[in-house]
């Protein structure tokens, strides 16, 4: 295996991103390019049906942007490759769980990170942070994703102070969805990983569709899409193989054996 900021292991269906920049996991340009090709293949491999994302060592899940290399000339509005930034909150079409597993410090553009996977679980020692305004910038992502995911008077507190969150309150608060000790984190990140990889991934891909298409939807305009089938996840489960097996095991009384076809 050759030296990379991004290490990767196939596991069945599941892919695992290990993200490895000593000494903090911070992203700069270059892996952030990486980052975006390690997942837009995820998104493409037709075998691959979920997604772990995590940091290296025990004390950084990652702290975002590399201060360091934006003071030898990165640009913050640089080229961050395929999906933007860590190579998810902006990837097109991407319909397959992703799970983030959080082994430590969250922060800034880590936390962003986080908060570009469906299902976040986090290590009893880890903490959460938007510092940016410390430094005279803006967590642009966090600044329209936080507001909607947890109450709007905590996620402000979080922007406009920057001050530390717990896991304890980061998990009172909803930002995260489970609590692990160290040790099991991985382990139980593969066990939901596990679990979903046996789901139906085209039900998954319609779930993804319609939540982020539907956001800012009004509900009878989002439910008039979906049963007139005019999103084009929901189009294609509806003509697979995969709504026949279910109807078919049900009837049956077996469990379904998914295809993704």
């Amino acid at each position: 295996m050759t030296e990379t900021p991004v290490r990767t292991e196939r596991r069945g269906h599941v892919l695992e991103v290990t993200l490895d920049r000593p000494k903090a996991n911070a992203i700069d340009l270059a892996t952030s390019r990486v980052m975006g090709e390690v997942f837009t293949a995820f998104r493409d491999d037709p075998e691959l049906r979920v997604a772990i994302v995590t940091g290296a060592g025990d004390k950084f899940f990652c702290p975002g942007w590399d201060l360091k290399a934006a003071a030898d000339g990165d640009a913050v509005d640089g080229d961050y490759g395929l999906g933007g930034f860590g190579g998810l909150q902006e990837l097109r079409g991407l319909n397959k769980p992703v799970i983030a597993a959080v082994n430590g410090i969250a922060c800034g553009g880590g936390l962003e990170l986080a908060l570009s996977a469906d299902i976040i679980l986090a290590a009893d020692h880890a903490t959460f942070a938007l510092p940016e305004i410390r430094s005279g910038t803006v967590a642009d992502a966090a600044s329209i994703k936080l507001p909607k995911r947890i109450p709007y008077h905590i996620a402000m507190e979080m922007l406009l102070t920057g001050r530390w969150f717990d896991v304890d309150e980061a998990a009172r608060w909803g930002l995260i969805n489970q609590i692990h000790p160290a040790a099991e984190l991985m382990a139980k990140a593969r066990e939901m990983a596990d679990l979903l990889a046996s789901g139906p991934p085209l039900v998954y891909a319609a779930i993804k569709e319609i939540v982020r298409e539907a956001e800012d939807m009004k509900f009878n305009d989002a439910l008039n899409r979906i049963t007139k089938s005019q999103f084009a996840t929901v189009e294609t489960l509806y003509r697979s193989e995969d709504q026949l097996e279910g109807a078919r095991a049900f009837a049956e009384k077996r469990d379904p054996v998914w295809r993704g076809k």
